[in-house]
């Protein structure tokens, strides 16, 4: 699934090159912001640090 994905998104990338352009801009943009950055770790992070709570309790 993310093969076809990642292919997807560089297609994109190659056939409108002003796309590229524009997600750099936007990754940039939140790249500098470093709350976005701590929610987005949160999110990705949020099931194995409660898994691990929740083992602690057992």
């Amino acid at each position: 699934m993310m093969r076809i994905l990642f292919g997807a998104i560089l297609g994109l990338l190659v056939a409108y090159p002003t796309l590229g352009a524009i997600v750099l801009a936007v990754v940039a943009a939140v790249v500098s912001q470093p709350p976005v950055l701590v929610f987005a770790a949160g999110v990705l992070l949020w099931p194995r640090v409660a898994r691990t709570v929740r083992g602690w309790a057992r």
